[in-house]
């Protein structure tokens, strides 16, 4: 039954965790106008710790309280509240006692989020108190309605404490210091707290503007730490690059993925689905989640170079563009025929349109049609292009295509059928060329394409073409060098480069090649520049090797003449800005890891599909946080377990996936199955004390406090040695012991103590034992907290491991404290020892 009530419970944090992580969009303006937009979580981390989370880890305890109460016609039991006090002191002292061991030898683990355990653990030491009271100083023996239901409110008074801690509301925000003691004694120096946020910075949520300056903004400042996640995850891949040259990029995903999931801080819900998936042969789901990931990552980055439509046969020129110089005498175009059956006769229609060139003066007008065979593919068609002596700029024409239709088979040659769904061809894109026509009778000017040109780091060598426009007449050379801006030259950035270009005559450009250095940032954007000087227009004579008196012929005259008269010149362009950024390739999949970096969609399901397939499948519990995430082969102890599960991970499979209603259908459903689960543990639990003798109030400290804590145990393991902080294994426990008191004492007694007014009744509960318990419970309890406290000093370092020695006194001592309680209260209950 425990086996099962874990399994539920492992489905009711799944649909926690999908709850708490459910994110919104906000836009962040700074002081100097720029925009950011980014994504927090709409659950506040500390408020989600103290409701959702905690009550998905305590409630089977709580469940069992109010349901022991109801099924008992509203009269007071014992296995309830004993349970919920006995899980307490097994939390407390037999986690944290176990948590503190199992750090690595030297390494430490400190609580991160300070304020909010102190309130916390406050609390949860008054919440015992307090059970004290309502049970042997107000009203001894009775509980009244209003001690219930002021029971019941401390939960969230609990909560509202806890989030001013955390949000340094009210008097926290005058706490600006975190104090520290100085190296003369007495002397306290530092601050005590997180520094002040930066200047003034404004918030847009949901289309309304917010305010930081002073005032509470609804909005966690820790999320802005986006572009570090996207940092660390390139660091990430980076080094599994260099590490594993040999790897594949989908093998490489895998491995960041999971080094990037085991390394982000996780929440109490997801540790305890992990810890219940390993218990029972599910298997680590951060290495199966890392697997599948990496292999949907691959296969949907294959695309397909298909056309939509495969049966449909396109025509276009290809390319779109076309350049010839004035003396050239004809240009040709390329028009291609792609796709569809290739056995039909495809025919297209084509007219020259002008644009700044006109036709007559600078080329023939043209028109005519292209016929493609059965097996024809290309075709060319040409156009007569003018030359003139006469200056002027480059000038540019259209040729267009239309009219596609199908020569029906079988038909004439003159036969032709419209084009319709049924001949399946038509215009492709480009259906329109662009033909410039460069003039050849200046030396021509130059100037690059552009004045910036923006490159990935991963291109490896840029192309940078410069131009020559307005003539191609002559010889001309024309100096160019690199110049650093923020990128850096000498095999930095790129690559320093100089040197100069010799246009022949009729040569319209030159490329300028550049080798950029690829260092795998995620953001990179640095620039360099790329000048062009003077041109310099190169004599006949200065090209001989032999000096003298050179006999030119006429036409070589009459080049010199031409060129004489439009020497060459700088255009508009002479300075090119070149912007390095990260490389495409590697951003994507930087943003792919990252994008999967959601824990909810690590335990969360989509469908019951995947919840049954789960569910009959077993896999590795190998939790070993190596650096590989690949799955290993179950083990013996994985079958084992698997098999005792099967039945109820088929049962609860039914529950609806997490994904429905953003998790809030499994959650009703779970908490529900949750219920009628402890109602049956109540009764076998008392069915079992008296087989074997045992008082209700032993066998829930004792037996079923274990039972349902035995999760938690490994849950808090888990987080204590993956995360780098103490908040999930520790802080928790705090929490979750106050929650079991407010809800699981101030529900079923305040529903019992309103029936039993009701009827004109008291409703009477022993204090005995339990009061006992209590007491016992709650000073064991100041001896562990300042026992903790006292663990932070600089000789151990933190809450939890340290140095060999005080992580086994300590754990001695939480180990002896809860056998102590175990003793004590057992022989209380059996009045070995005076109780109340």
């Amino acid at each position: 039954m425990f086996l099962g009530v874990s399994i539920i419970a492992d489905r009711f944090m799944a649909s926690i965790e999908v709850i708490t992580s459910q994110e919104r969009q906000i836009t962040i303006k700074k002081p100097n106008g720029e925009k950011i937009t980014t994504t927090v979580r709409i659950w506040n981390e500390t408020v989600s710790n103290l409701t959702l989370m905690a009550l998905g880890s305590s409630a089977p305890e709580i469940l069992l309280s109010v349901v022991e109460v109801c099924g008992h016609n509203f009269n007071a039991g014992q296995l309830g509240p004993n349970t919920i006090v006995g899980s307490a002191a097994f939390n407390m002292f037999v986690i944290i006692g176990l948590c503190v061991s199992v750090i690595p030898e030297g390494e430490t683990r400190k609580v991160k989020h300070l304020r909010v355990f102190f309130v916390t653990a406050t609390w949860s030491v008054f919440a015992y108190i307090w059970l004290y009271l309502i049970l042997a100083v107000f009203s001894p023996g009775v509980v009244e309605i209003w001690e219930g239901l002021v029971t019941l409110f401390f939960f969230p008074i609990c909560v509202g404490f806890a989030y001013v801690a955390d949000r340094r509301l009210l008097f926290y925000k005058y706490m600006h210091k975190r104090y520290r003691a100085g190296k003369h004694k007495g002397m306290i120096i530092e601050t005590e707290g997180e520094p002040e946020l930066p200047s003034k910075v404004d918030i847009e949520m949901d289309g309304k503007m917010l305010n930081s300056d002073g005032g509470d903004t609804g909005f966690d400042f820790k999320e802005l730490d986006e572009e570090e996640a996207r940092r660390e995850v390139a660091r990430i891949l980076k080094e599994l690059k260099q590490k594993h040259p040999e790897k594949e990029m989908e093998q490489l995903m895998e491995l960041a993925n999971y080094q990037v999931l085991s390394q982000q801080q996780k929440s109490r819900a997801f540790y305890r689905c992990q810890a219940t998936r390993i218990m029972t042969g599910a298997g680590n789901i951060l290495k199966k989640h890392a697997a599948d990931q990496a292999k949907r990552a691959t296969q949907h980055d294959i695309c397909s170079e298909v056309s939509v439509n495969d049966f449909s046969s396109k025509v276009f020129f290809d390319p779109g563009t076309y350049q010839c110089l004035e003396n050239c005498g004809t240009v040709a175009l390329n028009v291609v025929r792609h796709g569809g059956a290739l056995t039909s006769t495809v025919s297209v229609d084509y007219r020259t349109e002008d644009g700044t060139a006109n036709a007559g003066s600078d080329y023939q007008f043209t028109e005519g049609t292209i016929v493609f065979k059965p097996g024809e593919t290309e075709k060319e068609l040409r156009i007569d292009i003018t030359d003139d002596d006469i200056f002027e700029e480059d000038e540019h024409f259209l040729v267009h295509l239309s009219n596609v239709t199908v020569i029906s088979q079988g038909a004439g040659s003159d036969e032709r059928e419209a084009n319709h769904v049924d001949a399946l061809a038509s215009l492709g894109l480009p259906c329109s060329a662009t033909v410039t026509i460069f003039d050849d009778d200046h030396a021509g000017i130059f100037t690059f394409e552009e004045p910036a040109v923006t490159v990935s780091e991963s291109v490896g060598v840029i192309e940078v073409k410069v131009i020559r426009t307005s003539g191609a007449r002559g010889v001309v050379m024309v100096p160019y060098k690199t110049m650093q801006g923020t990128a850096k030259g000498g095999g930095e950035d790129f690559e320093d480069t100089h040197g100069v270009l010799e246009f022949e005559n009729d040569e319209i450009f030159k490329t300028i090649q550049i080798n950029i250095i690829d260092d795998e940032e995620y953001e990179k954007n640095k620039n360099f520049f790329l000048e062009i000087g003077e041109p310099q227009l190169l004599e006949m004579s200065e090209r001989k090797d032999e000096g003298g008196e050179e006999v030119l012929t006429k036409k070589e005259e009459e080049e010199r003449r031409i060129a004489e008269m439009g020497r060459p010149m700088l255009g508009e362009h002479i300075k090119l800005e070149v912007v390095i950024e990260e490389s495409y390739e590697f951003k994507s999949t930087v943003d792919k890891l990252l994008k999967k970096t959601n824990l909810a969609l690590v335990i969360g399901t989509n469908s019951w599909r995947e919840q049954f397939v789960e569910a009959i499948t077993v896999s590795s519990c190998d939790d070993d946080d190596d650096e590989c995430g690949e799955e290993k082969l179950p083990s013996c102890f994985d079958y084992v377990m698997h098999f005792l599960t099967v039945f109820w991970k088929i049962l609860f499979a039914l529950v609806p996936p997490t994904d429905y209603f953003n998790g809030w259908a499994c959650f009703v459903v779970s908490i529900s199955v949750i219920g009628i689960l402890t109602a049956f543990i109540g009764d076998l639990a008392s069915h079992f004390g008296c087989t074997v003798g045992l008082k209700d109030s032993v066998t829930a400290v004792v037996f079923v406090a274990l039972g349902t804590s035995v999760p938690d145990t490994f849950a808090s393991k888990v987080s204590a040695t993956q995360d780098q902080y103490a908040d999930a294994s520790i802080g928790n426990v705090t929490g979750s012991n106050a929650v079991n008191v407010f809800l699981g004492i101030g529900v079923a007694w305040s529903i019992a103590a309103v029936y039993h007014y009701s009827k004109g009744e008291e409703f009477k509960v022993d204090p005995g034992t339990l009061a006992f318990s209590v007491t016992l419970f709650t000073i064991f309890a100041f001896i562990c907290i300042a026992v903790l406290i006292y663990r932070r000093r600089p000789e151990i370092g933190g809450e939890l491991g340290g140095p060999r020695v005080p992580k086994i006194l300590t754990t001695c001592l939480f180990f002896s404290l809860w056998l102590m309680y175990i003793v004590f209260s057992s022989l209380e209950a059996y009045c070995h020892v005076k109780g109340f």
